[in-house]
């Protein structure tokens, strides 16, 4: 079906049914493979090197250390270094000396999420793989490697490249992608408690709108107004609070009412939500059940406890909603500002939800400013209940990770969802994407990732999983690749057939 062309993605609603259309006016469902880069493929040795002997990191950069390539370190360092992990580096019997072909293939991580180590060496066997299986009939074995990864994306039927595709395949012109950012920066930040990858930015601090202009200025770079760029991810499951209590949901609010407003932004940002609404502060104490002095101790920081009253405690959670909402906007309205300014015929894809950090404030605060919602759902597929939201929002929706894995390949772990072994895998797999192909609302779906995880754990936090379409020696996994092609032949039909 052809609607009209705008010579850039989009979104239309097409037979009652949310859909992106493309840049020649064509029906388009993103189906695509997450993590087609090296940068998550090493794997701590246990081995490390004196910092001054290191290149110091650049605070001006916009991709944080995980995200970025091997980062081999420099080889006038080598001589220093040491074994800061005796148990890590007894988990190898071999590795390569830095000043032989394979030597190539280390990196170093300067700060994990977790593990016995913060920061130290790394190896990446598959890019090791790569260089030994590709070397043999090219000059030039990472052109190859993304020239075969592109023929396997068209030979299985995969219609994008997913989140975190190399820059390097961005100008292909085979097969869209989709682009993404990071705003990391010198800013304040707020937590909301359980900041599981991090503390949450003071979105309030200007600092905070600077880094993002940036970051986006730099994808646009990046991108280069390609039409094939589908759209732009920005971050990843931010921890904007949790579901289970008032105190994990409204967790920015409650641990930001207990700071600074002089120092903290949002804090002061607060304090004006409660003074436009309260006026006085005899009024905010009344509702709270508080006996706060003054609006200048209110600033200064409060307890920010609910009050045993119950009609209190419900007009506080109120405000705190209000709160939070704020917060999200203010979230939102930045990098959405970035988007329109920097890559504005591109569409915003927010900032891939977590199904366990997404409070209602915060999701619809999005709808707002995003063109697209995006999830990651790691569940056995889209289950009706929890996602009834869906048609109160009426957005265009994507799911940007999930994946299931077996332990029959060797791994030891087989990842967040379990097989029983690769059949069953990709049987798995074919039943999510029905979930999602017959879901009104989402217009794709990305897998995570494109090759298994190293099985001594990925550098920046240890996970080992069987999640690949490929494996460490860039061999695919035939089950996969078998249900890939098998889903792919008919969903155009089952997506859009009027029956």
């Amino acid at each position: 079906m052809k609607l009209e062309a705008t010579g850039n993605f989009r979104t239309a609603k097409y037979n009652g049914k949310w859909s992106l259309v493309d840049p020649d006016g064509y029906l388009y469902f993103a189906t695509g493979i997450d993590i087609i880069r090296l940068a998550n493929s090493s794997t701590m040795t246990g081995y490390d090197f004196p910092p001054e002997v290191l290149v110091k990191a650049d605070n001006a950069d916009v991709t944080p250390s995980d995200s970025q390539g091997l980062n081999r370190v420099d080889d006038s360092a080598v001589p220093a270094r040491f074994v800061a992990s005796e148990l890590r580096k007894d988990l190898f019997t071999w590795l390569p000396s830095y000043d032989e072909p394979m030597g190539k293939h280390y990196g170093y991580r300067t700060g994990v999420h977790s593990g016995p180590l913060k920061q130290g060496e790394t190896y990446s066997f598959y890019s090791a793989n790569l260089d030994r299986k590709y070397s043999e009939i090219s000059n030039d074995y990472m052109q190859k490697w993304q020239d075969v990864t592109l023929d396997r994306m068209r030979n299985w039927g995969f219609t994008s490249l997913g989140n975190w595709t190399d820059p390097a395949y961005y100008d292909n012109q085979q097969v869209p992608f989709f682009a993404n950012g990071w705003i990391i920066g010198d800013f304040k930040t707020v937590s909301s408690g359980d900041d599981f990858w991090g503390n949450m930015p003071d979105v309030f601090d200007p600092k905070f709108k600077a880094r993002a202009m940036h970051t986006v200025s730099v994808i646009a770079d990046e991108v280069k107004n390609t039409p094939w760029c589908v759209g732009v991810f920005i971050d990843n499951e931010k921890s904007f609070g949790r579901s289970e209590t008032p105190q994990s949901r409204y967790g920015i609010v409650f641990n930001t009412l207990k700071r600074d407003g002089s120092k903290v932004p949002t804090k002061a940002a607060f304090t004006k939500l409660a003074k436009d609404k309260y006026i006085s502060i005899e009024a905010l104490n009344a509702a709270w059940g508080k006996n706060i002095e003054s609006w200048s101790d209110f600033d200064q920081g409060i307890d920010s406890v609910l009050a045993t009253n119950k009609a209190q405690e419900k007009q506080q959670l109120a405000d705190y909603s209000e709160m939070l909402y704020a917060y999200a906007d203010k979230y939102f309205s930045t990098v959405d500002a970035a988007m329109q300014t920097y890559l504005p015929n591109h569409l915003y894809l927010g900032s891939r939800f977590a199904d366990w950090g997404m409070p209602m404030e915060v999701a619809k605060a999005a709808t707002q400013y995003v063109d697209v919602m995006s999830y990651n759902i790691y569940k056995e597929g889209l289950h009706p209940k929890g996602w009834g939201f869906l048609d109160d929002f009426d957005m265009p929706s994507i799911v940007g990770e999930f994946h299931i894995g077996a332990t029959d390949s060797g791994l030891f772990h087989p990842g967040l969802v379990h097989a029983a072994n690769q059949q069953d895998r990709a049987d798995m797999y074919q039943d999510y994407m029905g979930t999602i192909i017959d879901n009104p609302y989402f217009i794709g779906a990305h897998w995570f990732q494109y090759m298994d995880s190293p099985i001594t754990g990925r550098a920046y936090d240890g996970e080992n999983y069987n999640v690949g379409f490929v494996n460490v020696t860039d061999t695919p996994y035939k089950p996969m690749v078998n249900a890939a092609k098998n889903l792919h032949k008919d969903m155009y039909e089952r997506r859009f057939s009027e029956k």
